[in-house]
């Protein structure tokens, strides 16, 4: 189920006619109060979000539904800015298309977003695991089934939806060096402007979580004119 959340009933019309189209089933909120009415009584698997609800900002509401909830969300908006789209995306958004839209194209993005969770970013269904997936590495443990990431007092470290997936990539290939383009085409799934500096800050805002020393890292390494690399001994567990 996709909760549309905008305050023109006129797109939402246009998402939910889409969205039923094919089968899906749709919610509808203008506002962030019915959208957390929604959250309590139905089962959300993906929200797609305007960034402006009338008085209200999108991108506030999308950093309280992603520090309390892992729902993917897509972002619709007239707001075609680079700064929103790289604010949007490093909150934790997972794809952002900007108005006015195709129908066709926003089915297609809300498709990938939903494979991408389905399939944890592995390429292998969570239905036909069999065993959790956990890795150790420095002082930390990931468990990319569960979705957490614990130090050693066992304590879960708050990631945003964007963290935890670029921590999962790097950790399943550690030293293998990744340029920025394939860090953003495993994450999102599509183009991006080599203006847009989302990586970066995503990989800065990691440091600070799992690094002693994010001024001095040793374990998301840059590797200058490339990209970056995971460069601590990951044993799986």
């Amino acid at each position: 189920m996709i909760a549309v959340v905008e305050d023109d009933p006129a797109v939402r019309h246009v998402l939910r006619t889409g969205f039923e189209s094919e089968g899906i089933d749709v919610q509808e909120a203008s506002s962030s109060a019915e959208l957390m009415n929604l959250l309590g009584t139905h089962l959300i698997d993906l929200i797609t979000l305007d960034l402006t609800l009338g008085s209200e900002d999108g991108l506030t509401l999308a950093r309280e539904i992603r520090t309390h909830r892992n729902i993917p969300i897509v972002m619709i908006t007239a707001k075609g800015d680079l700064v929103d789209r790289v604010v949007g995306l490093e909150l934790g958004a997972d794809d952002y298309i900007s108005k006015p839209f195709h129908m066709r194209e926003v089915l297609a993005r809300v498709r990938a977003v939903l494979r991408r969770y389905e399939n944890g970013h592995s390429g292998e269904p969570q239905q036909h695991r069999t065993e959790s997936e956990r890795y150790e590495f420095d002082k930390w443990t990931i468990d990319l089934t569960r979705r957490e990431l614990t130090n050693l007092d066992g304590k879960v470290i708050d990631l945003t939806t964007a963290e935890f997936n670029l921590l999962a990539l790097l950790v399943r290939h550690p030293c293998r060096v990744f340029s920025r383009d394939e860090i953003m085409d495993s994450l999102k799934g599509h183009d991006w402007t080599p203006l847009d500096r989302t990586i970066d800050a995503l990989i800065a805002r990691l440091r600070k979580k799992i690094e002693p020393q994010s001024e001095i890292p040793r374990i998301l390494k840059t590797v200058r004119g490339v990209g970056y690399a995971f460069a601590a001994d990951v044993k799986r567990v």
